[in-house]
């Protein structure tokens, strides 16, 4: 048996979350994707397969404002503005959905960050 990448790990383990949780037009699923250079958050519906509220460190408004923050400040900023995003489409409650990532570092603060701007999870 071969040895699995770090990417395919990722990928084992978020499916097998993904198994549990999934997002509803009530309680949207709060996704994550990080890279090595950015980091993504999406509000998903997934019953509708719809994409509610997203936003990512390459995002247009928030790109001047990052520039020499820390990843994580950078995450932070990230979690702030999809719940922003978020909350102006009525979305307060979500699921959270790490993607496969531990919950450290710049995951975490992005939730964080999420919870700050009032989303509940």
């Amino acid at each position: 048996m071969a040895k699995l990448t770090r990417k395919e790990s990722r990928i084992r383990r978020h499916e097998r979350v993904r198994k549990q949780i999934s997002g509803t037009p009530d309680c949207p699923r709060l996704n994550v994707f990080r890279s090595t250079a950015e980091i993504y958050a999406q509000v998903i519906d997934d019953q509708a397969g719809l994409t509610l509220a997203a936003a990512s460190s390459i995002d247009t408004g928030l790109r001047d404002k990052i520039v020499g923050l820390k990843k994580s400040e950078q995450a932070r900023m990230v979690g702030q503005l999809v719940a922003q995003r978020a909350k102006d489409k009525g979305i307060t409650k979500v699921v959270f959905d790490r993607g496969g990532f531990r919950y450290i570092g710049r995951v975490k603060a992005l939730a964080d960050g999420a919870r700050e701007a009032g989303l509940e999870f």
